[in-house]
């Protein structure tokens, strides 16, 4: 697991690889990522948009920009953890994803990002 506090808000991140597939004719791997948003500060958040980098060890880049996350533009009040879990394809076994997510603070109206730690993806039958 990976973690990372920016202004109040942990992030903590666990992966899972869930097995390859085919898609339009091509192998991919699939992995699984969960995902803990924990308010440890004193102003209720409410997380608006994202932004993901994922790569792969092809040198694949893909940017995804989007609003919320899995449909939902959660409000999260001090002390509380919003967790939701996703997905994503690579065209090979190992990659790694980051980004952050663009929060605003409900009392002041100012907006702010909140980093999401580079983790890795790695399927376990590639690792020697």
């Amino acid at each position: 697991m990976v973690t990372q506090i920016t202004k109040g808000i942990k992030i903590s991140v666990d992966t899972f690889f869930q097995g390859t597939y085919y898609k339009e004719m091509k192998l991919h791997y699939a992995f699984e990522y969960s995902i803990s948003i924990e308010n440890q500060s004193s102003e209720v958040v409410q997380l608006n948009s994202r932004h993901w980098v994922i790569l792969d060890s092809l040198n694949n880049e893909e940017v995804v920009n989007g609003e919320g996350v899995i449909g939902k533009k959660p409000v999260i009040r001090p002390g509380q953890i919003h967790k939701y879990k996703s997905g994503c394809l690579l065209a090979s076994p190992f990659g790694a994803m980051y980004g952050y997510y663009r929060m605003i603070n409900l009392s002041n109206t100012k907006k702010f990002n909140v980093i999401i730690p580079s983790f890795k993806l790695s399927a376990p039958f590639a690792i020697n």
